[in-house]
């Protein structure tokens, strides 16, 4: 039991294993490859006294197993608990509520709008059961008819996975938004007893819990009670090789310049993109599997934080930006998840969100440009009013979202099956490490159980499914994970 596990990655799932393991007495070096922060996306950044999220992190999850271990990571006193949940979609000008509710996007559409959306929902339910659901586009416009998905959904959906909908598998939108409808929403303006057990909207959830810190306040804490039970955790330190031996990961080298040497009862738990993981390996995969890890790919995106000399800018703790002639995807206003995240309670910080590729023109802008097109955005559709801009920064997230395209699901396959026969002591977790769009919470569940198995018992981390819960049902392995936009192959 006094072998070392090499947990690669220090995000929630990295981090969640490794708090695991050295809970338990197990020997643990965790290599991270950003110099400065643990929490991988789910980190908080900070600049000139700011904390500000990197993407938004609710925390909210069905798993006792999760809660449990969000308790323990921070003590009570540093939670914020039942912050209410507010969203909203801009559009024309206006806010509409979100989740939709119907007599509010009414009167804001206008008489004339409400009507024609009418009408083509009526359209819609008459053709939808003429018609299966192929693509993203498909299921909504069954949903809520074609005029409503042109305005509520299409923009923000083609900006955040930049593809067109018409594209996007049906498969993500009705696990994503399952339940969410038209209909769902007119019985969600009923009174509970007219409405229902059907008027509950499951997808949605109404407050949640949030460290006072943001979430990078959780994983801090966490990485330092795992320093404090004899685990390392080495910043800087990017994974260059991977050495097998006898069908088991045998050495794992870094840019720290020592190779974390693997004994027989030594293991591996990798959270780093599966696309970069088959790159070190030594000695290199077959070409086949070589070529079904590169052909993995992900979405980027960047975050401009904008400091005003403003209390008040809006209540929300994050706006949907369906305008298209806008590049901004969604605002965060960081002082309505937790008041202790600005500096100044004079001021506000906004994180406006642009999605994007990594080289594009968009990524490679400097950060004075995409300050004064954020500037100039929130100038356009009305939010900036009478503040001024105090000062601005940007924080770039590499590979935040895994792509789902027509062949990623085979490549993954392949690449599990040869890892499970040539690096027999190596486990995948993480949104990237199994190229899942998986939530923090799944991702931790994932990771604990590859601990749990590290410490004598038998579970299957690829069975968490959506709702952060454990699947042992036979062969249900295709079927579990969350869906995330997947080109679609027409027949």
């Amino acid at each position: 039991m006094s072998a070392p596990v090499v947990v690669i990655g220090a995000g929630p799932a990295g981090l969640t294993a490794a708090w695991e393991l050295t809970k338990n007495g197990r020997s643990v070096v965790v290599l991270e490859a950003d110099p400065h922060h643990v929490g991988g996306i789910a980190r908080t950044a900070a600049f000139n006294g700011y904390r500000f999220d990197i993407g938004g992190h609710r925390f909210f999850t069905k798993s006792t197993e999760v809660q449990r271990l969000w308790r323990e990571m921070l003590p009570e006193k540093e939670w914020r608990r039942g912050v209410p949940r507010l969203s909203r979609i801009y559009y024309r000008g206006r806010f509409f509520s979100y989740p939709l509710r119907v007599v509010d996007a009414f009167l804001k559409l206008g008489p004339l709008e409400s009507l024609a959306c009418g009408l083509s929902y009526v359209r819609a339910r008459l053709i939808r059961v003429r018609r299966k659901p192929l693509s993203f586009e498909d299921w909504v416009t069954r949903q809520f008819g074609r005029r409503l998905f042109r305005i509520f959904f299409k923009t923000y959906t083609e900006k955040v996975w930049g593809m067109p909908c018409s594209e996007i598998s049906a498969d993500w939108a009705a696990q994503r938004i399952k339940g969410l409808s038209l209909g769902s929403a007119l019985r969600s303006a009923l009174p509970s007893w007219l409405a229902g057990a059907r008027g509950h909207i499951k997808t949605l959830i109404d407050e949640f819990d949030y460290p006072r810190l943001g979430p990078g306040q959780l994983w801090e804490s966490a990485a330092s009670q795992i320093r404090g039970r004899g685990g390392h955790i080495h910043m800087g330190s990017r994974v260059t090789r991977i050495s097998l031996a006898g069908r088991r990961v045998g050495a794992v080298g870094s840019t720290r310049g020592l190779d974390e040497v693997i004994g027989m009862d030594g293991a591996v738990i990798s959270t780093m993109p599966i696309r970069d993981l088959i790159q070190v390996i030594d000695p290199p995969p077959p070409i086949v599997v070589s070529e079904a890890a590169s052909a993995l790919r992900y979405r980027d995106f960047l975050t401009v934080v904008i400091i005003l000399d403003k209390s008040e800018v809006f209540p929300d703790n994050w706006i949907y930006i369906h305008e298209p002639e806008v590049r901004v995807g969604r605002i965060q206003n960081f002082r309505n998840w937790s008041p202790d995240m600005v500096a100044d309670q004079a001021t506000t910080s906004l994180g406006l969100e642009y999605f994007c590729h990594e080289g594009d023109t968009l990524w490679s802008s400097t950060d004075d440009a995409l300050i004064e097109l954020a500037t100039s955005e929130l100038e356009r559709i009305g939010l900036l009013g009478k503040a001024n801009v105090v000062t601005g920064a940007v924080v770039r997230m590499p590979k935040a979202y895994p792509v789902y395209d027509a062949t990623y699901k085979a490549n993954v396959s392949l690449v599990r099956e040869w890892l499970r026969e040539h690096a027999t002591n190596l486990q995948l977790v993480g949104r990237n490490g199994m190229h899942m769009y998986n939530n923090q919470d799944h991702s931790m569940l994932a990771a604990y159980l590859a601990a749990r198995n590290l410490l004598g018992e038998e579970w299957d981390p690829w069975l968490v499914n959506a709702d952060a819960e454990y699947h042992e049902e036979t062969g249900a392995t295709d079927s579990v994970g969350r869906f995330v936009p997947q080109r679609l192959i027409r027949p």
